[in-house]
């Protein structure tokens, strides 16, 4: 793993705290460097441009999972730092060296880490998002809209395409070119991978 950080002192601090931890090794990091870390640590005062920035750089240019580590964060915030692909979040007034190997640890095993006031954060902004951006285009976080979602419903209960398009009055055509398109943007090789997705998502 490896630390980065704008502020010099911010970065020696959270090292000293690492350095003498068995769980982790760790690197140096600079960004544009070819070879990255399975895990970055990016300390911050907030999550600003900048911070937006260097996120979106990550997630396109390595495979480094990012632990943020910032002084202040607040719903917005927390939201377009979620957008920009980070695995996990720890307060600066939180920041033992416990509570980092533990977040470390956590993000290392393909897990995200929060702070608990956080999580409901998050997931009221999930709630509104579905509700008042989504759900009134007939879109889900899933990636199916409501037609999608029927069609596949009727499929899962054994319909054939005459009866589907029957049953939701659309022609033929409109039911195979709904499952094509569901098939094609979600990578499913056939009708029944689309009804395991649909299923997983719990949408049928």
């Amino acid at each position: 793993m490896a630390v980065h950080t704008r502020d010099p002192i911010s970065r020696a601090g959270v090292v000293s705290q690492l350095r003498t931890r068995p769980e982790v090794s760790l690197e140096d990091w600079e960004e544009g460097a070819k070879e990255a870390p399975e895990i970055l640590i990016l300390v911050a005062d907030t999550v600003d441009d900048e911070v937006l920035r260097l996120l979106r750089h990550i997630r396109r240019s390595t495979t480094a999972r990012t632990v943020l580590v910032v002084a202040e964060i607040d719903e917005q915030k927390l939201a377009n730092a979620a957008e920009c692909g980070i695995a996990g979040i720890v307060r600066r007034s939180d920041a033992t060296p416990e509570h980092l190997v533990d977040a470390i640890g956590t993000v290392a095993r393909g897990a995200g880490h929060l702070p608990p006031d956080l999580v409901g954060t998050l997931l009221g902004e999930v709630a509104r998002l579905q509700s008042k951006v989504l759900s009134p285009r007939g879109l889900h976080f899933s990636g199916l809209s409501d037609r999608e979602v029927n069609v596949l419903r009727l499929v899962a209960e054994g319909h054939d395409t005459p009866e589907i398009a029957d049953r939701l009055a659309f022609s033929e055509r409109t039911i195979k070119n709904v499952l094509h398109s569901v098939m094609t943007r979600l990578q499913l090789r056939n009708r029944s991978h689309a009804v395991a997705y649909a299923l997983r998502q719990g949408l049928i």
